[in-house]
C-alpha cells in the first residue's frame, strides 16, 4: 500500500500521483490517500487519478476529514494506513516523486529485514537547497543509520523514504496525532528503535524530495526537537556512561550540558575545544545551578581528553578540520563517541 497523506496539496499533487502510476512493480499495490481538510483542488486531482489508476489495475482508497481544520499529519498518515490493506507500507508525501523502481527495490530489502524501516537515496528539488543535509542523507554508512539517530537532523532515513511491513508499523504503534509542532516521524523514529528495529537504506535514488516553505516540517519548533533527542540520548547512551567528555566548550557544547538531568550533569568530567581561548580560561562554571559551590567543568585540548564523547561540533562545515581531528584519536562511532549534532 503507497500511503500517501494529502493537506492543499494541488500543485504537486499530478507529479505526485503520475509517478504511482508509473512503478514499474509487477504485483499487487493499492494506494491509500486520506484528504486531511484540504480547501484547494486536491480532492479533484485525486479523483482523476483514481480513474487512471484503477483501470491500470491498481486499486485506490481514499478517506478524508471534511472538517474545517486539519488534523495534522500524523493523523492523515495514520488514517491512511487504518484504510489500506498492504502487507507493506510505502510511504509517500504529496509534495514529492516516486522513480519507477521504487516499490519494487524496498519491498526486495524489506522481505530480507521484517523489522527494519527501508529508506533510500534523494535528490532534492531544488538541487541546491539542503546540501549538507542532502549529502548526510546519502551518504551515512549502515552502522551510522543507527550510531547517528541523536543528530539535530532527525530520523536516519527520511520520513518521505519510509517503507516497511504493516505488522511491525503496528508493533511500533502509529504515529503520534499530536498535529501542528509535533515531529511525529521522529517520535516515531525513537520508539521504533527502543523496541529493537532495524534501520536500511537501497542505495540507489528513489525520490525527488522537494523543499519548499509550506512544508510540515517547518512548522516543528527547534525546542520541542531538542528536548526529544536530549532525552532520548540519556536513555540510550548516557544511562550506560559511567563518565563522559561533551567535545565543544562553545554554545552548543554548554546547551547540552544544561539540558542533561542532574545526575547526567555530574557524569560530565570535562568539556574539550580546539579554541584556545576557551582551553586558557580552564573551565566552565554552571552560574545557574542551584547547588554550592557551583559546577566547574574543566575544559581542555580535545587530545588531553578522555573518551568517551558526546560530540557536539556540526558535521561538514569546517572544511574537514574536525573530521581530520576526530580520525586522529582511532575511536570507534557507537561506542567511544556518538554526534549529538
Amino acid at each position: 500500500s503507497v500511503i500517501v497523506p494529502v493537506h492543499n496539496s494541488e500543485c504537486w499533487l499530478d507529479e505526485c500521483m503520475k509517478s504511482v502510476w508509473e512503478q514499474d512493480f509487477k504485483e499487487t499495490m493499492e494506494l491509500s490517500v486520506f484528504n486531511d481538510a484540504s480547501k484547494d483542488g486536491s480532492a479533484e486531482i485525486i479523483e482523476k487519478w483514481k480513474t487512471k489508476l484503477e483501470a491500470a489495475g491498481v486499486p485506490v482508497v481514499i478517506g478524508s476529514n471534511d472538517s474545517s481544520q486539519p488534523r495534522g499529519v500524523g493523523f492523515a498518515k495514520n488514517q491512511a494506513v487504518i484504510q489500506s490493506s498492504g502487507a507493506y507500507l510505502c510511504f509517500l508525501d504529496s509534495d514529492d516523486v516516486m522513480m519507477p523502481q521504487r516499490v519494487r527495490l524496498q519491498l526486495e530489502a524489506a522481505i530480507q529485514r521484517p523489522n527494519s524501516i527501508i529508506g533510500c537515496q534523494v535528490r532534492r528539488e531544488p538541487p541546491e537547497s539542503t546540501e549538507r543535509y542532502t549529502r548526510w542523507i546519502n551518504n551515512l554508512t549502515e552502522e551510522q543509520l543507527l550510531t547517528q539517530v541523536f543528530t539535530s537532523h532527525g530520523p536516519t532515513v527520511i520520513m518521505p523514504t519510509w517503507f516497511c511491513s504493516r505488522e511491525w508499523f503496528f508493533h511500533v504503534g502509529k504515529f503520534d496525532e499530536g498535529g501542528k509542532g509535533v515531529p511525529e516521524d521522529l517520535l516515531f523514529f525513537y520508539k521504533h528503535i527502543q523496541k529493537g528495529g532495524g534501520v536500511f537504506r537501497v542505495n540507489h535514488c528513489l525520490l525527488l524530495y522537494r523543499y519548499h516553505p509550506q512544508a510540515a516540517t517547518h512548522s516543528v519548533l527547534e525546542g520541542t526537537i531538542w528536548n526529544h533527542r536530549v532525552r532520548f540520548l540519556e536513555d540510550r547512551v548516557l544511562s550506560s556512561w559511567a563518565s563522559f567528555t561533551i567535545w565543544n566548550a562553545g554554545k552548543q557544547g554548554k546547551k547540552l550540558y544544561r539540558s542533561l538531568s542532574p545526575a547526567n550533569q555530574k557524569k560530565v568530567i570535562a568539556f574539550c575545544d580546539v579554541d584556545e581561548k576557551k582551553i586558557a580560561k580552564g573551565f566552565y562554571t554552571y552560574e545557574a545551578s542551584e547547588e554550592r559551590p557551583k559546577p566547574r567543568i574543566p575544559v581542555c585540548h580535545f587530545r588531553a581528553a578522555t573518551p568517551p564523547f558526546i560530540i557536539c561540533v556540526k558535521l561538514d562545515l569546517t572544511g574537514g578540520a574536525f573530521e581530520t581531528n576526530l580520525n586522529m584519536l582511532n575511536l570507534k562511532e557507537g561506542m567511544d563517541y556518538y554526534h549529538f549534532n
